[in-house]
């Protein structure tokens, strides 16, 4: 399974971006398919996942109400769109996959990662 993360950037607080993750191979790979951030001294955290079959979603608490999650199946794509974005929202954000463990989306136990997106939200 490869992962491709794209859509970072720059922007003022309050502003909104839209990542995408991009992935191929075995779908039994990619059945979990999930968005991770890492801010500078900071671990990884989880932000929000899906589940490819069926759908079900979860979100970090920090960010419920402000990041959405959706999908593209003909391009295998799985996107966050995030909107109101505040300066602790900066981070690396890595999307990453896994099959099928019955786990929580938050467990960030995942097979596959991808490259990494830098988000920037000055204040």
């Amino acid at each position: 399974v490869q992962l491709q993360a794209s859509g970072g950037g720059l922007v003022q607080a309050g502003g909104s971006l839209r990542l995408s993750c991009a992935a191929s191979g075995p779908i039994f790979g990619r059945y979990d398919l999930t968005w991770f951030r890492q801010a500078p001294g900071r671990m990884r955290e989880f932000v929000a996942g899906m589940r490819w079959i069926g759908g079900d979603t979860d979100y970090a608490d920090s960010v419920k109400g402000r990041f959405s999650l959706s999908r593209e199946d003909a391009k295998n794509t799985l996107y966050l769109q995030m909107y109101s974005l505040k300066p602790e929202d900066t981070a690396v954000y890595y999307c990453a996959s896994r099959g099928p463990t019955g786990e929580s989306l938050r467990n960030i136990g995942y097979t596959y990662w991808g490259q990494g997106t830098q988000v920037t939200v000055s204040s």
